[in-house]
């Protein structure tokens, strides 16, 4: 679905996230909009195909905001999109900008009642000594619409911005995340929070790390981790005590010193962090690594994957336009087999746990057009080139792709480049199904 007309700042994407079946696929954007893509069912006329994503519904989900306690703008910009649980035939999900969490209702309506008795059709009141008969109203087929209505409003929960928010698995609350604090919410409670991790020192000075992302367990409503700007996870358990400063486990990587650098730190800090869908294995993301991590083994990951270690020699000019400080998500496929994060130059990656291989696949208009494979992409550093070689030298560093999402059963995968969303589907890459 790409546009071709130069983005906005508002236009950017700034969140992708299937829902729990896959059939409907939600995206925010930094103009504070969401934008709901649902699948049609397959044809009749050829039962096998894939159904397309359109779109479903959009509304504006949060306005810009202005704080007068501390004199700072609040962008509107979406900054997470979980879906919760389908209860009924009516959806929902959380959004959050950076202070303000809500939670949205969807519901369909392809009927309307006709025949009040007080009521004429333009809905006035009719005068009573009229109605000398009384009817009973009747539901009559309408157009199918669409409604999305906000059922709830979290706010004032959260001093620094917002990085994350997860539902758990009891489908009764979830947490919110910022830089120093984690909170635990009842889905159905808006005015109070549980604070249940507290990293901000006495004194700010003492600061020596943030939070950086934070998810619960699939499977276990008492689990939840945490990621830091240091590389490590903790893993808490909110049966051992009601603040969860003290976690159960710490995952960390002994540092090697012969790869010590200025930018280590920097490079280090993990973006984000996604428990595999059997719960067993942890996935996070750093700047230029993608790591596996088995929840029994704290020492160190028991996979480690280069997502573009060709950028090593470049830190210090990443460094200087800012592109050091970048935050890449990760996604697991359905299977926990293959896992995708993305790169520059539109670039994403793919690597298959199980064959060790790996691929470079480009989000672009040429890779949009229905039914196109998408080729395999290479970057070279210097040396030969093959033909369709990109040099490290070309990167485009303003395309980056910092949100991407897998369908939780098949191979589709959203991908959002800037103010493009690509769903690639099927056979993503013969390689890597």
């Amino acid at each position: 679905m790409p546009s071709h007309r130069m983005p906005s700042e508002a236009d950017i994407i700034s969140t992708v996230e299937f829902n729990h079946t896959g059939e409907l696929l939600a995206t925010g954007d930094k103009g504070g909009r969401v934008v709901i893509f649902q699948r049609e069912p397959e044809s009749k006329n050829a039962p096998h195909s894939q159904g397309e994503y359109d779109v479903y519904s959009t509304f504006q989900s949060h306005e810009p905001e202005f704080d007068y306690l501390k004199s700072l703008e609040i962008e509107e910009k979406i900054n997470k999109i979980k879906w919760l649980p389908q209860q009924n035939a009516a959806h929902s999900l959380l959004s959050t900008n950076d202070k303000t969490i809500k939670l949205w209702k969807i519901t369909e309506r392809d009927k309307r009642p006709e025949g009040y008795n007080l009521k004429d059709e333009e809905g006035k009141l009719k005068d009573l000594s009229t109605v000398t008969s009384l009817q009973v109203p009747v539901l009559k087929p309408m157009d199918l619409m669409v409604e999305v209505s906000p059922r709830r409003i979290f706010a004032n929960g959260h001093t620094y911005h917002i990085n994350s928010i997860s539902v758990n698995s009891d489908c009764e609350t979830y947490m919110s995340a910022d830089d120093l604090r984690i909170n635990l919410w009842h889905l159905a409670v808006t005015d109070r929070s549980f604070n249940i991790v507290d990293i901000k020192p006495a004194n700010m000075e003492d600061l020596t790390e943030v939070i950086t992302a934070s998810e619960f367990h699939p499977h276990h409503c008492n689990l939840f981790v945490y990621s830091s700007s240091k590389g490590s996870l903790r893993l808490c358990d909110m049966r051992a005590a009601a603040l969860c400063d003290k976690h159960s486990k710490l995952f960390e990587e002994p540092e090697d010193p012969s790869n010590r650098s200025f930018f280590s730190e920097i490079i280090s800090s993990v973006s984000d962090v996604k428990f595999s869908h059997s719960g067993r294995y942890m996935l996070t993301r750093d700047y230029l690594t993608v790591k596996v991590w088995d929840l029994n083994m704290e020492a160190r990951p028991i996979e480690t994957y280069q997502v573009h270690d060709y950028l090593r020699s470049k830190l210090c000019s990443l460094y200087e336009n800012d592109c050091i400080f970048d935050k890449f998500e990760c996604a697991w496929n359905g299977s926990d087999s293959v896992i995708m994060t993305g790169a520059y130059n539109n670039f994403f990656r793919m690597f298959d746990r199980n064959t060790k291989r790996d691929v470079t696949l480009e989000a672009s208009r040429e890779s949009s057009k229905p039914r196109a494979v998408l080729k395999p992409r290479r970057v070279c550093v210097g040396g030969k080139r093959r033909r369709d070689d990109i040099s490290v030298d070309s990167l485009d560093f303003t395309k980056k792709i910092l949100h991407t999402a897998w369908h939780p059963a098949e191979n589709i995968i959203a991908i959002a480049a800037t103010n493009n969303l690509y769903i690639f589907q099927d056979k993503v890459n013969s390689d890597m199904r």
